[in-house]
């Protein structure tokens, strides 16, 4: 009788094996992590704008504060959050807590909840203060 070959990799989602909160997360924790590394750069051209004067300053915030800048602001604090909230969450596997399969899904649903609402709370107050306006 011979065996059925079985895939190696359970990172094949959708077609071979069924989407989870604990297989999402994953992904996005390391994709927010990616996400980061390019935000840094942006970081760093923010603070070449403030480097070299005002008239650098005001292209670039004139480029951040259109719509595609506002969209990539909106992506940068998701995956702030995001990354922040679920390296929390892993800290506190690593203390041994919340790491039964109920566990696994109550803490994943916190993070989204928690990545949502802070999310929202930047932006309400960035946009309430008169940011990237």
């Amino acid at each position: 009788m011979s065996q059925r070959e079985r895939p190696l990799s359970p990172f094949m989602l959708g077609s071979l094996y069924r989407w989870q909160i604990t297989s999402v997360m994953s992904f996005l924790h390391r994709a927010t992590g990616v996400a980061l590394s390019v935000g840094a750069f942006l970081m760093a051209a923010w603070l070449i704008a403030v480097m070299r004067g005002p008239e650098a300053y005001a292209s670039f915030a004139a480029c951040i504060g259109s719509l595609p800048g506002r969209l990539v602001l909106a992506a940068f604090v998701f995956a702030l959050a995001f990354h922040f909230f679920n390296g929390i969450r892993h800290l506190v596997w690593d203390a041994g807590v919340g790491f039964s399969i109920p566990g696994l899904y109550k803490g994943g649903y916190i993070v989204v909840a928690l990545t949502t609402l802070f999310t929202l709370l930047v932006w309400y107050f960035g946009f309430a203060a008169g940011g990237a306006a």
